[in-house]
């Protein structure tokens, strides 16, 4: 095996003789929107353009290396999702959005034979139409603070010579070649990274536990289970970077003592499951994985394991079940998966975002590591930023960072009804998905970490981050949420499965306006009770977005069961339509178009509607000229 350093200098001598490089983005998201047929149109254009193109980098030997004009990769997620799909040309730093395989030649003529700029394609601020070069100068990058993310987007995810002339697998060798377990342990303790996938355990405390146990077999395992809606930031690490999660299970299995390693996955992320797979067979192929990691004595092997899609497989227990082929099925705790966790051998379960920092904590060590984030969550979280926000995409922000910095800065503003960026239309962001809760504009100040959402009864989750404007019912939200934990529910413990069955059915009533004031108090005890007695993190956390909006909310649902009236006219038992006689000029199409014959009136007098009749179908919206029908 070549040595780290060898393989560094190799790739970095062949990467300075190519002049520019394009970086077309193939996470998900784009490649869903063609960026591959833009990788082809570009690579095409190039090589018809009389310019040497070359799409691999990985030779080791200098004497093949040779001059390319340009060095293309597809890379992970590059995160601005809002505009893809996006190409990067470097070094002139420019980023390029909503690219099509139609705008190849221009590029190619344009920014890659005379160096000149295509404003056409650059990102311009809804609000201003200010023009952005590229990432250096984008306010949603600008106002980042990329760790976890840094490589992602920026390195072919399946070249591991560019991983490691980034510095890639160094900490991993340290770990092995100058560490004990004892002291990784104590050095993970000392930075203070706590678990990214919502539950905020000190890592290095979980590590430490498993490692005293006196076993001669433990495993470690990448828990890749992303099931929150819109949530993808695991996805997007495996799919951009999957050799920084790779190091950090060898750098997790030194420090417990572990052979062996499982990634679990969900099966519905194919392109994550086949980089993954890609990635350790090439670490074992370069000597790093496997036998005898690092030409040490020291062993480690990696298995990757696809999950059905339960969103309960995100729990622990359920995970280990899983592997293990069983049902996946919450079990009690204590013992914890540290003591007795797969195959009854102590376990540490570490989520994506986790591992691919636990490389970054030694090379920037403990004390730079704490300066960045909170004094109790350092370092930087990231979310997956959605909804009525102008930027939506995956960010990483340092801890502490607040609502008002993430939505009205990073995400650029909030949209109103009418489409339009206005501020004052914000009313709630729910974060941490179907097991967080709502916070609302009080909150805009409140410092985003781990105590800070605890304290107000949310919980940063995995990263999902929905904003949602003053058009947004929050029962219906909340009703939506409550839909796909009851759904979700693994259905062992009474509390989970017929709890969040009662509070369901419950926000159904409110919704159709079939509900009273006594509804309310039911809907509340019953949410605090599953949130007591569940079993499993799932069913203690499946009430959060029933009660918080219930907490801040409340007149919005006094207003379902005591006006039977929705504020925002989205429950449509709740919306009577109505026709504006002052814009109604009587020409009869809605009537016409009524299924019901809900509508009367006559040739160029105003119509009306009558509210017992209507099936509030909406034809008759869809058919108005005038917008006389709301």
């Amino acid at each position: 095996m070549p040595k780290l350093e060898e393989l560094r200098d190799a790739y970095n001598e062949a990467r300075a003789l190519c002049d520019k490089r394009i970086i077309v983005c193939a996470g998900t998201g784009c490649i869903a929107n063609g960026s591959m047929k833009v990788f082809e149109a570009l690579k095409n254009a190039i090589a018809l353009s009389g310019l040497e193109v070359t799409v691999s980098l990985k030779s080791h030997d200098p004497k093949e290396h040779k001059h390319h004009d340009v060095y293309m990769i597809g890379s992970g997620c590059q995160g601005f999702c809002q505009v893809g799909p996006l190409v990067t040309i470097e070094p002139a730093g420019i980023m390029y959005g909503h690219v099509k395989p139609t705008d190849a030649e221009e590029i190619v003529a344009q920014s890659i034979v005379k160096d000149e700029v295509i404003e056409r394609l650059l990102y311009h601020d809804p609000v201003s139409g200010t023009a952005y070069k590229g990432p250096g100068e984008i306010p949603f990058y600008v106002r980042q603070q990329r760790t976890g993310l840094k490589d992602c987007g920026r390195i072919d995810p399946s070249n591991i010579s560019e991983y490691i002339a980034h510095g890639g697998y160094f900490s991993a060798r340290d770990a092995f070649m100058k560490y004990d377990a004892e002291a990784l342990c104590n050095l993970y303790k000392e930075s203070g990274l706590r678990g990214r996938g919502g539950g905020g355990f000190l890592t290095g405390l979980k590590w430490d536990f498993a490692r005293k146990e006196n076993n001669e077999k433990k495993y470690v395992v990448c828990n890749g289970d992303e099931g929150d809606p819109g949530a993808f930031m695991d996805r997007s690490i495996l799919e951009g970077n999957p050799h920084s999660v790779i190091e950090g299970m060898m750098i997790a299995a030194k420090a417990i003592g572990a052979n062996e390693g499982y990634v679990y996955v969900r099966m519905e992320y194919p392109l994550a499951c086949s980089r993954i797979r890609e990635a350790i067979a090439t670490a074992e192929e370069y000597g790093i994985l496997g036998d005898h990691v690092f030409g040490s004595k020291e062993s480690f092997h990696i298995n990757v394991m696809e999950g059905a899609g339960a969103f309960v497989c995100g729990e622990e227990t359920a995970l280990i079940a899983s592997i293990e082929g069983k049902r996946g099925m919450p079990s009690p705790k204590p013992p914890f998966p540290a003591q007795k966790g797969l195959f009854g051998k102590p376990t540490v379960i570490n989520n994506v975002e986790t591992l691919a920092l636990v490389p970054i904590v030694m090379q920037k060590g403990v004390e730079d590591f704490r300066k960045v984030g909170s004094a109790k969550s350092p370092g930087t979280k990231t979310f997956a930023l959605t909804g009525h926000v102008a930027n939506t995409g995956l960010i990483e922000v340092p801890f502490g960072t607040t609502i008002r910095e993430i939505v009205f800065e990073i995400g650029g503003g909030v949209f109103d009804k009418d489409g339009k960026i206005n501020n004052d239309a914000f009313k709630a962001v729910q974060i941490g998905g179907p097991s967080g809760g709502c916070l609302t504009r009080e909150h805009l100040d409140l410092p985003l970490d781990f105590d800070s959402l605890g304290s107000i009864g949310a919980m940063v989750g995995s990263g999902g981050m929905v904003v949602m404007n003053d058009s947004t019912c929050m029962v219906e939200t909340a009703r939506y949420f409550m839909t796909f934990t009851q759904h979700e529910s693994c259905g062992k413990c009474v509390p989970c499965r017929e709890g969040t069955r009662q509070m369901l059915e419950i926000l159904e009533d409110i919704t159709k306006g079939e509900a009273d004031e006594e509804s309310l108090e039911l809907l509340q005890e019953a949410g605090e009770a599953v949130k007591i007695t569940s079993l499993c993190g799932l069913g203690k956390s499946a009430p959060n977005p029933v009660l918080s909006t219930l907490r801040y909310f409340r007149d919005e649902y006094e207003a379902h069961v005591k006006a039977k009236y929705c504020p925002t006219k989205t429950c449509k038992a709740l919306s009577p339509i109505s026709i504006d006689p002052t814009l109604c000029r009587g020409c009869t199409l809605c009537k016409r178009v009524c299924p019901v014959g809900a509508i009367s009136g006559e040739v160029k007098k105003p119509h009306v509607i009558d509210p017992m009749v209507c099936i509030k179908c909406g034809a008759c919206i869809a058919t108005c000229k005038f917008k006389a029908i709301s």
